[in-house]
């Protein structure tokens, strides 16, 4: 097997283009709710800050100069220190460093950088934090961060450092670098300082207000950028499971019965019941599947692909919700509510609501890669007149047998990845911060299992065609002769061997 071939078929599932994207040239981000769905149109395009949002944002940051001027009161991480230091009184000739000193001391992320696309949509989600008018920033320091948006200038982030509790502490320090001209960004498809992008914009970098660090710093959206990521990925996932499913259904030459109505009517799960609806549909006119059968009952991945399948669209519509709350929601701290004079310290960081679900949401999703596997395995077992690793000449040639070897590696790599970091905690901060929700670790784990269960699914294709090829004459659906029609143009294929040769 060729790893062009499989290389190429997981760019295909990669690049799917979302439907019904209409690319809008500026997008008023305002106290209205935005879904993930209108998140991928709003990365088409630009962003500018509602005339609402400026009000709020500007009369917050009044009453908190207001509040600074008339009170001795000790307000955390406005005039105190931070964490384990919250006793300790800032004076006021120090507070604005004190918010650079926090922003530069957190900087401190390792690993891996974030994908590029991930910081666009961190940038997105904090100044949607910040339209709410209760974090106690500057309408300047969200206008930057909407240039930095509409510029495309990314900051260079990194995967590990963050508890998931305090604020996505360490990856938002560096996604805020680049408000004080620090750190390294991309620009215009290059790594650079970000002085040196400022310099070509001619940009002056920010000095931070009193609390303005802080509100920079606590916050979920790296975890929740992540999120909204996977899952705008995962709902191509599902489209891409049951397609290729019902390929490899007519590779293996499976009866119709399991996605009949009434089985699924009388258990009533809706992604179970969409499934079998879409199974139906997807292989309706196809001459192998309604050919008659010599066997009474398939195997459980064949048969409980709407059980299955559906598990998993009913955990996504469940994440789905959790995760449009958060993004939509005010995750910083402290929170400052001028029309009722309040600064209330509290916990809105603290990434538990996103942590158990992404937690579920890498179950739920490596499952499909499980099933798959499974259906692998049987196309390339010699069973119901298929040649052993879907090979003509089965000993001199290996055919399709490693891949099988790949896809369970994967799988069994991504059983590793499902154990849940929800569960888990370490005390920080000389215990103030004594309980966290390791959210970020949740998060980057889902983005590997989402992305391992592409490769797992492109293997499943890579075989599901191969196996319908030894059933000619005969014919699957026009959907799925398409499809394959599709996939093939690039290469010319031998069907009977692994040469291949690209057009």
């Amino acid at each position: 097997m060729s790893l062009i071939l499989c290389t190429y078929i997981i760019d295909t599932l990669s690049s799917l283009p979302t439907p019904n994207i209409v690319n809008m040239d500026t997008h008023l981000l305002g106290l209205t709710p935005i879904t993930i769905s209108e998140i991928t149109n709003l990365i088409q395009g630009k962003i500018s800050l509602h005339n609402q949002s400026i009000q709020k944002i500007n009369a917050c940051r009044t009453y908190l100069n207001n509040k600074m001027k008339e009170s001795d009161n000790m307000y955390y991480g406005i005039n105190t220190g931070f964490g384990s230091l919250c006793n300790v009184k800032i004076s006021d000739a120090d507070i604005e460093q004190l918010q650079t000193n926090l922003v530069l001391s957190h900087a401190c992320g390792l690993g891996d950088e974030v994908p590029q696309d991930i910081v666009k949509i961190m940038l997105l989600l904090k100044v949607k934090n910040f339209t709410y008018g209760h974090s106690g920033v500057s309408e300047q320091l969200v206008q930057r961060l909407v240039d930095l948006y509409n510029h495309d200038i990314l900051p260079v982030v990194y995967q590990l450092g963050s508890l998931g509790a305090s604020g996505d502490l360490a990856p938002l320090a560096h996604l805020s670098l680049a408000l004080l001209g620090e750190g390294e960004v991309y620009y215009k498809n290059l790594k650079q300082t970000t002085s040196a992008v400022y310099e070509q914009l001619q940009w002056q970098k920010l000095s931070l207000q009193s609390k303005e660090g802080l509100a920079l710093l606590n916050g979920t959206q790296f975890m929740s950028s992540y999120a909204v990521w996977c899952l705008q990925r995962i709902e191509k996932l599902l489209v891409w499971a049951d397609t290729i499913a019902a390929i490899s259904f007519d590779g293996f030459d499976c009866t119709l019965q399991p996605f009949t109505s009434q089985i699924h009517e009388v258990r009533a799960h809706e992604g179970q019941i969409a499934v079998a609806k879409n199974m139906r549909r997807l292989l309706a006119d196809s001459e192998m599947a309604n050919a008659h059968k010599s066997q009474v009952q398939d195997p459980y991945s064949f048969r409980c692909i709407p059980q299955v399948h559906g598990a998993t669209h009913d955990a996504v519509h469940f994440v789905k919700r959790i995760v449009e709350q958060e993004i939509n929601s005010v995750t910083d701290n402290p929170l400052i509510f001028p029309e009722e004079d309040m600064i209330l310290s509290g916990g809105n960081f603290h990434g538990q609501p996103l942590a158990i679900n992404l937690d579920y949401l890498a179950i739920a999703v490596a499952e499909l890669a499980s099933i798959s596997e499974r259906r692998t395995y049987l196309l390339i077992s010699g069973q119901r007149n298929l040649p052993p690793f879907l090979i003509e000449k089965a000993g001199l040639d290996s055919g399709l047998m490693i891949a099988q070897y790949t896809a369970a590696s994967i799988v069994s790599k991504n059983k590793q990845l499902c154990t849940p970091a929800s569960v888990d905690s370490i005390v920080s901060s000389n215990g103030q911060e004594d309980h966290v929700s390791m959210g970020a670790n949740a998060a980057t784990k889902l983005y590997e299992v989402v992305m391992n269960t592409e490769r797992v699914l492109a293997i499943e294709l890579l075989n599901a065609v191969q196996a319908l090829s030894f059933r000619r004459p005969k014919r699957s659906s026009k959907i799925i002769e398409d499809l394959i029609q599709e996939f093939q143009k690039p290469f010319h294929i031998s069907v009977k061997t692994e040469s291949f040769t690209m057009i």
